[in-house]
């Protein structure tokens, strides 16, 4: 076990210097030679502020892809051969419009699918923007097409980025 550096000690001191016994009684009163007195506590500079890193895409329903479909979806190599644009649909005419544009899609033995869905608002209620956002993936699941989807993955900011998915189907 390694002692503490000058500074490491200087900031224990300030954090033990903060805390407070869970018990109501009195602590026990340190021996004469254990007394310190605990050093003026300073501003601690907050951190550097790190780079958002966006969250990695929900590999709903499907799992299948290989490395060289994801590295071509990552850089947005990969052409769309049908787009669904959802803006201006409430959920019933998005999860229907899904459903259509999956059958289709199917029919005519596409392999990717953009869905656009506009990005989720964050906030409180009484927002209630990126509601098919929200849903996509739990419809997804249970579609009655969920069987042809290969994979889920967010889409390239060429594509829509946040606001839109790939939604990649398997091959006949």
């Amino acid at each position: 076990m390694r002692s503490l550096s000058p500074e490491e000690a200087e900031l224990w001191a300030r954090v033990t210097a903060t805390i407070r016994p869970l018990s109501r009684q009195a602590p026990a009163k340190a021996e004469a030679g254990q007394a310190q007195a605990a050093p003026e506590p300073r501003p601690l500079t907050p951190p550097p502020p790190r780079k958002a890193v966006p969250p990695p895409a929900r590999p709903k329903p499907g799992t299948t892809l290989d490395g060289s479909w994801d590295r071509k979806l990552e850089s947005g190599s990969v052409r769309p051969d049908r787009i669904l644009d959802l803006h201006g649909h409430n959920l019933d005419k998005a999860w229907s419009a899904i459903d259509v544009a999956l059958e289709r899609a199917i029919d005519a033995g596409d392999r990717v699918l953009l869905l656009i869905t506009g990005h989720a608002r964050p906030g409180a209620p009484p927002i209630e923007r990126g509601r098919i956002r929200a849903a996509v993936h739990d419809w997804l699941a249970v579609s009655r097409h969920a069987p042809r989807i290969a994979a889920v993955r967010a889409a390239h900011p060429r594509h829509g980025g946040g606001g839109s998915l790939y939604i990649v189907l398997r091959r006949r």
